[in-house]
């Protein structure tokens, strides 16, 4: 289906030059001099590649029509997660790749959404949030308050991020997958 460069949005998938390709980011930049264009960075759902391409706003795009689907996450297998249909018990071999910067917070039996394109896997997306420990935390400073400042923390899957003053090692977390940023402690 065609569209026009300037209805992209983060999650579609596209077929450029021969190649499918799911949207990551998109921006669009209004230069001081001359037309507005939109600047999207996109991954190869095949080799994993990340490329940024620059279109006109008025330039057309083929876009694919995606179904949704759930799975669960059973284990990876060298360069591949395998994932699981909840009704068939189907397990389909999808390449770690395909989730880019957010692979580490995939956990065990975790529910996540496919997107299809003529049955072929072209995305997966994980939770907005999970919870994961906090492994190594910077020691409280004296005199430092809550507002002032987060700290370095290591995440019990090795991802580094920052953190209240307030949260020690040990401590359980929510974390934002997406960026891998603090969003409260867990209670529970």
């Amino acid at each position: 289906m065609k569209q026009q460069a300037n209805l992209i949005r983060a999650g579609q998938v596209i077929e450029h030059d021969g190649r499918r390709w799911t949207v990551l980011k998109q921006q669009i930049i209004t230069p001081g001099k001359g037309g507005a264009f939109i600047q999207v960075e996109m991954r190869d759902l095949k080799t994993g590649n990340k490329t940024n391409e620059r279109w006109r706003t008025a330039d057309t795009v083929e876009r694919l029509m995606t179904d949704n689907k759930e799975a669960i996450y059973s284990y990876t297998d060298g360069e591949n997660l395998v994932l699981m249909d909840p009704e068939t018990f189907e397990q389909t071999m999808v390449p770690v790749g395909i989730l880019g910067d957010q692979a580490p917070f995939l956990q065990d039996n975790m529910k996540v959404e496919v997107d299809l394109v003529e049955g072929e896997v072209v995305g997966v997306h994980l939770p907005a949030t999970v919870v994961l420990q906090i492994v190594e935390a910077d020691p409280v400073v004296k005199g430092q308050t809550a507002a002032s400042s987060y700290k370095p923390a290591v995440l019990s899957n090795g991802v580094k991020t920052s953190v209240p003053p307030f949260i020690e090692s040990g401590e359980k977390i929510v974390v934002r997958t997406e960026d891998a940023s603090y969003v409260e402690r867990f209670k529970g």
